[in-house]
């Protein structure tokens, strides 16, 4: 994804999977896969003259799980890619992201896995309601533009929820406590 949308020439990890790797990166499901991200992608895409996204791949594997709650450190909103093949690979990715307070999306990579439906999905990632999910294909261009624009326009409604929340709460405490009656 990041390589597909960067403006830059993405940092990318990507790597041809050997025998060595066997061991440590799991097929199940995706016995066809030829490649595997051995560290983080990067790649940016400027919005205006102020506003930048700093993009970030982070590996799904377990191995890397490790270096998660440093990256989310900071970040103002992630994109979950699940692989529809492999679910419930995604739930460690959800749980950190919710650890952390981080608002995130979730977008289902279409690699030609079995069909689901969105409550499915949102079933077997115990998804609620509020989480935004849409379908794509990461190797494209459009698509992935399209999952970053979902990011975005999920932050800025939360951001604005925040606002329209935080005059209330500010006139709730500014309000005087009533006297207690005699």
């Amino acid at each position: 994804m990041v390589r597909s949308v960067s403006e830059v020439r993405p940092l990318s990890t990507e790597e041809t999977m050997t025998r060595a790797g066997e061991a440590v990166d799991h097929l199940d499901g995706v016995q066809a896969k030829t490649s595997t991200t051995v560290a983080f992608d990067f790649g940016r895409i400027t919005l205006d003259e102020r506003s930048v996204l700093y993009l970030f791949g982070a590996p799904g594997q377990e191995r890397f799980w490790f270096l998660w709650d440093r990256l989310f450190s900071g970040t103002l909103g992630a994109v979950v890619l699940v692989d529809t093949r492999r679910l419930a690979d995604s739930w460690y990715a959800i749980d950190r992201l919710e650890h952390h307070g981080t608002p995130f999306i979730v977008a289902c990579n279409d690699f030609g896995g079995p069909l689901h439906s969105e409550q499915q999905i949102r079933e077997a990632l115990d998804l609620s309601d509020d989480v935004p999910l849409v379908e794509c294909d990461a190797r494209d261009r459009s698509s992935s533009k399209y999952v970053l624009i979902t990011l975005v326009e999920h932050l800025a409604a939360l951001s604005a929820a925040r606002l329209l929340a935080a005059p209330e709460a500010a006139l709730a405490a500014a309000a005087p406590t009533p006297e207690p009656a005699p």
